[in-house]
């Protein structure tokens, strides 16, 4: 189980990367929105440095009939958004 102060102490660094999060954006426990009940809704942090990212969600499965149980574009584009961010 995590620690309260390791959530803290990665949030106060700014390492929480992406969160579950429900339509208005609230970060969500509720299954709809955070399938595997993670703690403080976290979804991936980085590396202090910021250049190591890990993630829950696995971006790339998409696909037709990939993760078809979780509802919502799953088409994350992230290796994307990291080329066009260092360009």
């Amino acid at each position: 189980m995590a620690s309260e102060d390791l959530i803290e102490r990665l949030v106060s660094k700014g390492q929480v990367a992406t969160q579950y999060v429900d339509f208005d954006g609230n970060p969500s426990n509720d299954i709809r929105y955070n399938p595997n009940g993670s703690f403080n809704a976290i979804e991936g942090i980085t590396s202090p440095d910021g250049r190591v990212l890990g993630k829950m969600g696995h971006s790339e499965r998409i696909g037709k009939n990939v993760g078809i149980n979780i509802p919502g574009n799953k088409n994350q584009k992230l290796f994307e958004a990291g080329v066009g961010y260092f360009k």
